[in-house]
């Protein structure tokens, strides 16, 4: 491994070193080793006081001596939580006190815990490919199939498991706690209650997301950042050229004419007049899904497969130019999209509200009146609906115009290529986590946000571990947990109207976007970027399943999928589901692999 870490309860003698080229050890107050790993001096805070030791590996603005100060009031672990809700940033926070030591990620995932048991010790990692490469885990393929089965819409948790047999996922808002061997989860973390109207909350949202993009200006000689032309993007550009030294701003051209991302990107690049600005051409750019049997990483399956080739050329493009650290706008989509869950919570609170809302979604997404009055009147909890899934999964496409009220964010259906073997697989999984299930929040709109996050962020890591291969920060502000709590606090019904294109994130940005990209009404489509690109890459697509590893472990048709490579479509699904189909049969090759380097390691 290139990066990451592991951690290891006191007393624990496994030696970890291998693991790494030039591993780092971090050692327990008994001598013996605790953090083993590699991390960039940028990466790391550390502090003791008395017995309590704290590391935090990530982005974390906090000095030493701060640090020193809160490890000072910690007494058990029981006090941990409250230490990590001071800490602006995205980072790792591991604790060591004399009742054990503690390991906890993010609230959205884009950090999260993995555990395993080696030499009779609970031991945890950043990364569950390091600890199946430690193990000699193979791939846990009920966990592969569910993901298979359902064409990349799984949600989390299940939708973020760990791929690896033997390897678990901590849930977001819990921690793995280490005591005398064992591992056991806590939740430290609940959903704020979302009260606060609009405006108050959105000068809590500014502050916190100001503050997080001025950690990451401070300091950079230069910072690159994206720009889109949405109002995600921009509104980091103008955010980080408050304190930025020297901005670079970059985007992709468009295949598709129509898209007036362009416009409303030079727009902004305009009144950015102390920046760069960097525009790739659509004809110097790789096309969609061009290289189908590049790999991104070896975590798990890769979720944007169709725009790798683009990303590590983007890498490399804002290396040349310098840049040593990047700005994106990933995850706010997710938290200040137009999520309708908390309609049916509102329609029995606020019953007059809730028709005017829905009277506009309806003129907005032409729901059908049965399907959205069904849809609200159900009164299922979370596991129904894990279990309605899966006894669904391979019955009718739902409704082309389905009206998503529900604890889910889209029903799940199998493509034609997945075995029936793998279906029944599936179908064991979303059952058993049908029996798990609890809702992340009381209120369905809550809980569809932390879905979308949580499934999201995970894939949004790997692009970061993109740009570390050229040596390059990728920060994603929007998924630093402050800013998720702000957001979050305001009531779900202001933060999400049919009337308002992200409303909170529009007056959170007041006086600090550009006012036309403020109150855009449009958003630039790249529907001809993905045709284009299919057409493009088809000859490289239709050569990589002729020699399927997964059709060979019985998991989809490689017929099934020509097939359907080859035959016109009436939308984009199916080309979004091979997608997701490409990320899982590139990363099921790799970790073939990663298992046969395990066994040569134990054979020396």
């Amino acid at each position: 491994m290139s990066t990451g870490f592991v951690v290891l309860p006191d007393g624990c003698a496994t030696d970890l070193k291998w693991l790494y080229k030039s591993p780092q050890v971090i050692t327990h107050l008994s001598g013996k080793p605790w953090l083993v790993g590699r991390w960039g001096a940028d990466e790391i805070v550390r502090a003791q006081a008395g017995s309590v030791c704290v590391v935090v590996i990530g982005h974390c603005p906090v000095t030493t001596t701060r640090l020193t100060w809160l490890a000072g009031r910690v007494k058990s672990q029981s006090d941990v939580g409250a230490l990590a809700s001071q800490l602006p940033g995205s980072y790792h926070l591991i604790v060591a006190s004399p009742d054990g030591t503690s390991v906890r990620g993010t609230i959205t995932g884009s950090r999260q815990v993995f555990h395993t048991r080696v030499d009779g010790h609970a031991v945890a990692s950043d990364r569950p490919d390091t600890l199946a490469l430690l193990t000699g885990a193979g791939v846990d393929e009920g966990v592969l199939a569910a993901r298979l089965a359902t064409a990349g819409r799984l949600p989390a948790p299940l939708g973020t498991a760990s791929v690896w047999s033997g390897i678990s996922t901590v849930s977001d808002d819990h921690c793995l706690i280490m005591v005398e061997g064992r591992g056991r989860e806590a939740r430290w973390w609940k959903a704020p209650a979302s009260e606060l109207p609009l405006q108050q909350g959105a000068s809590t949202v500014q502050a916190a997301l100001s503050d997080a993009v001025r950690s990451r200006a401070s300091g950079q000689r230069l910072l690159s950042a994206d720009l889109s032309g949405g109002m995600d993007s921009t509104a980091l550009c103008f955010l980080a050229a408050r304190s930025a030294p020297k901005l670079l701003t970059f985007r992709w051209g468009e295949a598709d004419p129509g898209n007036d991302d362009a416009v409303f990107a030079a727009h902004s690049a305009a009144l950015l007049d102390q920046a760069s600005h960097a525009v790739v051409p659509q004809h110097e750019l790789p096309a969609l899904f061009a290289h189908p049997g590049d790999l991104a990483d070896t975590e798990q399956p890769y979720l944007f497969t169709r725009t790798l080739a683009r990303m590590k050329y983007t890498v490399g493009v804002l290396a040349d130019g310098g840049s040593r650290a990047h700005l994106a706008g990933h995850g706010a989509d997710e938290l200040f999209g137009r999520l309708p869950g908390y309609l049916h919570r509102l329609l029995r609170r606020q019953p007059w509200l809730a028709l005017r809302h829905l009277r506009g979604y309806q003129a907005l997404n032409r729901w059908p009146l049965r399907g959205m009055l069904a849809e609200l009147a159900r009164a299922d909890s979370v596991g129904d609906w894990w279990r309605a899934e899966a006894d669904s999964l391979t019955g009718p496409a739902p409704a082309p115009r389905y009206a998503p009220l529900g604890w889910g964010l889209m029903p799940l259906r199998a493509p034609v290529w997945v075995t029936e073997a793998a279906v029944d697989m599936a179908r064991s999984e979303l059952r058993a986590a049908a029996d798990a299930a609890s809702p992340f929040a009381d209120d369905r709109g809550q809980h569809q946000f932390l879905v979308a996050l949580r499934t999201t962020a995970p894939a949004y890591r790997q692009f970061a571990r993109l740009f570390d291969t050229a040596g390059i920060r990728l920060h994603q502000p929007y998924l630093d947990d402050r800013v998720v709590e702000a957001a979050l606090a305001v009531r779900v019904h202001e933060r999400c109207t049919p009337w308002e294109y992200k409303p909170l994130l529009a007056a959170a940005m007041r006086d600090i976007l550009p006012e036309r990209v403020r109150a855009r009404t449009t958003k630039g489509s790249f529907d001809e970027d993905l045709r284009s690109g299919l057409s493009r890459s088809l000859d490289g697509l239709l050569e990589l399943f002729a020699d399927s590893e997964l059709a060979r472990a019985g998991l989809i048709s490689a017929d099934a999928v020509r097939s359907q490579l080859l035959t016109p479509q009436a939308n984009l699904t199916r080309d979004f589901a091979v997608e997701h189909l490409l990320g899982c049969e590139t990363w099921f090759r790799a970790a073939r692999h990663l298992g046969r380097n395990e066994r040569r390691h134990k054979r020396k």
